[in-house]
């Protein structure tokens, strides 16, 4: 049997609730035996600069590191936050590639990301190397689904999972629009997180 290597990246500024469900549900409904957690570096498709990586890789730790099942094995994959210039998730996959000879990998994404794919550097490269595996998300209580082009469905996969709201852009405007931590954010981000971003003033604008 192939090893089964999942890769989730993301700016993961912060990570929050529905990141973690994501998570979970591609280590339960695909059995990855890895699962590396790949925070982005120097994103290219991103106007605003992100938090420093070190705040984005410490809060993973706190947001997945209980997520690991069984066999399975979590890595938290500083890649992308080391590597000069802009971050393409090809190169990434083309490194692990080498690393598991004759794995199979399965890239882990958040619904939005899933509809931008074919925008990405190399993405066919991209959906030639791993299974996209995703989830719908909520919109206004009612699922926002996606569908891939009938060309690629056979390397998409649908991951299912309770509809969740959550956005780090939702969190990072919450907290900037208090001027103390608001009471309601452990139920956007995980207790840990939530206390690390108050520990740290992150996202608040004083």
């Amino acid at each position: 049997m192939a090893l089964k290597v999942g890769v989730f990246g993301g700016a993961f500024d912060p990570p929050h609730l529905a990141h973690q469900a994501l998570a979970e549900a591609a280590l339960t409904q695909i059995g990855l035996d890895v699962l590396h957690i790949v925070p982005t570096g120097q994103a290219w498709h991103k106007a605003r600069t992100l938090s420093d990586a070190a705040h984005r890789l410490a809060m993973c730790r706190l947001a997945f590191g209980d997520l690991a099942q069984g066999v399975t094995r979590l890595v938290f994959d500083e890649r992308e936050i080391r590597r000069a210039g802009p971050s393409y998730t090809i190169d990434t996959l083309r490194e692990l590639r080498t690393e598991y000879p004759g794995a199979e990998f399965f890239l882990v994404l958040g619904q939005d990301q899933a509809e931008a794919l074919t925008s990405w550097s190399d993405w066919q490269a991209v959906v030639a190397l791993a299974l996209i595996c995703h989830a719908d998300r909520d919109w206004e209580g009612r699922a926002q689904s996606f569908a891939p082009p009938p060309e690629l469905a056979r390397r998409y996969r649908k991951l299912q999972m309770p509809l969740m709201h959550h956005s780090a852009t939702g969190v990072r405007a919450e907290v900037a629009a208090n001027p103390e931590i608001p009471p309601d954010l452990r139920s956007l981000v995980s207790p840990a997180v939530a206390s690390y971003i108050e520990t740290h003033h992150l996202y608040q604008t004083t």
